[in-house]
């Protein structure tokens, strides 16, 4: 059984530590249960990422839908920033790795991520994420904040990414359009 943690950060973003079985043959994780988040709705869709060492993605956020992060291969940092205007951690930004601990070895941990928190992740290595979200592809729910904006003060742990475009023009949360600020509280 997984136990699972509201982060002491941001509020609504849990974090899963996952229980592996393995023998001979290798190993088995479960890395999903939507009991196990309070509140979630049900996963829709799930994507896979594969990255190369040195490139951040995001920050990007949602007013609509939620995600939940796996890393299976490889190491990521994974950066949070509570968007939410009136949340009770608005202004919070919290970072951690997924993925290969730094002795190699894979560390079994899952985050769940509300809508309105802006997520991002840096590979620190070579790697895959996999990522479930509770909504289908909507062009005017993918929103995004500077990776580097100083009111975000955020650790990626490299120090010359790789960006796409989009990333690289993403505004700083005090250029967000009114329109586009998540506020508290967000559906449930």
């Amino acid at each position: 059984m997984a136990v699972v943690t509201e982060s002491s950060r941001i509020a609504g973003v849990y974090h899963v530590e996952l229980q592996t079985f393995g023998d001979d043959r290798g190993s088995f994780t479960e890395t999903y249960r939507r009991e196990w988040i309070p509140g979630a709705r049900e996963m829709l869709q799930q994507n896979r990422g594969d990255r190369i060492a040195g490139c951040i993605v995001g920050l990007h956020y949602h007013l609509h839908q939620a995600d939940y992060w796996y890393v299976p291969y490889g190491r990521a940092r994974v950066v949070l920033h509570d968007l939410r205007v009136a949340s009770p951690t608005d202004g919070a930004t919290e970072c951690f790795d997924l993925g290969e601990g730094p002795d190699g070895t894979t560390v079994h941990r899952g985050v769940h991520i509300p809508p309105g928190v802006a997520h991002g992740f840096a590979s620190l290595t070579d790697m895959t994420i996999t990522y479930l979200v509770d909504g289908h592809y909507n062009p005017a729910d993918e929103l995004g904040v500077a990776w580097d904006d100083p009111e975000i003060g955020a650790d990626w742990g490299i120090a010359a990414p790789v960006l796409s475009a989009r990333d690289s023009a993403n505004p700083r949360r005090s250029a967000i359009a009114p329109h586009q600020v998540p506020r508290w509280p967000m559906r449930t």
